[in-house]
């Protein structure tokens, strides 16, 4: 039970302020038109108000990657989707699980032209097309926390593009949550299992 305020009879318009704090969406005001009264005290009994259950932006997909064209596949469709353009994908698996050939078939399908090397000892390469800055990492050999502010890469991920992370456990401590994380297993016929999960509102565009 708690004691609350009674509305008298005279009440005005103006303007109000209201706070919100959601896990997801942050702290954001709304200022809109408001009713503001006078208070006479009355009780209420707050086991009535409903409370609604928290957000969670979580989906998972699974797929099987029969070859190498799968891969192609998926990325090309990857590539034509308008979220991809702010989005922080993590990358999972063992070593030859095929990481570094989804990168490559996503960079191509957004239009990166030339040599892609893989970032194992420069920890980034960068990518510039017209309207979109990709940075793709290989935290492999990463180890060094101090690294993580003395390469810039603090700026890289707070500021706009597309960011794809191979062994972002690595890392983990530094990186932010990711939109999309995939988890690629390679299996004993040569297939490849895939898993997709969403994160984010982002994450969950990018899902097939």
């Amino acid at each position: 039970m708690k004691t609350v305020g009674q509305p008298r009879q005279k009440t005005f318009f103006g303007r109000r302020k209201i706070d919100t704090c959601h896990p997801y969406l942050g702290k954001s005001e709304f200022k809109g038109p408001g009713l503001y009264v006078s208070h006479q005290l009355r009780t209420v009994d707050l086991s009535t108000v409903e409370r609604h259950p928290p957000i969670v932006e979580t989906s998972v997909r699974a797929m099987v990657w029969r070859n190498e064209d799968d891969t192609r596949a998926f990325a090309a469709r990857l590539a034509v989707q308008p979220a991809l353009a702010n989005a922080f994908i993590e990358l999972h698996g063992d070593l030859g699980a095929g990481k570094t050939t989804l990168v490559r078939h996503l960079l191509r399908a957004l239009g990166v032209t030339g040599l892609i090397k893989s970032p194992t000892y420069a920890v980034v390469e960068p990518y510039e097309l017209p309207g979109l800055a990709i940075s793709h990492f290989d935290f492999y050999r990463f180890n060094d926390p101090h690294e993580w502010e003395d390469a810039g890469f603090r700026d890289i991920f707070a500021a706009p593009g597309l960011k794809l992370a191979e062994w972002p456990e690595k890392a983990a401590s530094q990186l932010p949550p990711a939109d999309l994380v995939v988890r690629i297993e390679a299996q004993p016929d040569e297939t490849r299992q895939v898993t997709l999960k969403a994160q984010s509102a982002i994450g969950q565009e990018l899902l097939p």
